[in-house]
């Protein structure tokens, strides 16, 4: 099973995410069931692994938070295979991520090479045109969502299709403060 730890964008969020595509031949945009803001990969484990890692994560003790989206960039500098929104800098967020990879590497999962910047993938690049990709990043350098609640975090499974990848939420982890559903 191949897993990761994520936050689900609300369907607003989303909505407003999926007006920025467009425009940049290469890309293969994000479905809806596609977007959320990874707060840790943990990889292929097995099944026991993966009531560990559950465990782990249900002892995680953090408040509810808002958070905001704001400026996209790209991943990838001479290549760039990603395009992104970013989320704005937020010392909860920031928190609950080093709780999570914490959690994760107490139950013996490697750590993550990956340095965090918090975002949502908007689009996969394949040789995308450079001028366009640029016209794309200026054009939306701005973006900014409405702030939205983080009342939850996921564990979510990752299967890979030549679509794309399939996420599934295997679990769900309320924050303290967590009124009774998930997402607004």
């Amino acid at each position: 099973m191949r897993l990761f730890v994520a936050l689900s964008v609300p369907d607003r969020i989303a909505r407003a995410l999926m007006l920025l595509q467009g425009g940049v031949p290469g890309a293969r945009w994000q479905s809806r069931e596609q977007m959320h803001l990874t707060l840790r990969f943990i990889g292929e484990v097995d099944g026991s692994d993966a009531r560990t890692i559950d465990d782990a994560l249900s002892g995680i003790d953090v408040a509810a938070f808002d958070l905001q989206l704001h400026g996209v960039g790209q991943f990838g500098n001479k290549q760039p295979h990603a395009l992104w929104a970013a989320a704005r800098k937020h010392e909860m967020l920031e928190h609950l991520a080093r709780k999570v990879d914490s959690a994760i590497r107490k139950v013996g999962q490697p750590q993550d090479g990956h340095k965090f910047i918090p975002h949502v993938t908007l689009a996969r690049l394949r040789h995308p045109a450079p001028d366009k990709m640029r016209e794309w990043l200026v054009q939306h350098a701005l973006f900014t969502s409405d702030e939205f609640t983080i009342d939850a975090f996921c564990l979510y499974s990752s299967k890979l299709t030549s679509d794309g990848s399939i996420y599934r939420v295997e679990q769900i982890y309320p924050l303290r403060g967590f009124d009774g559903e998930i997402g607004d």
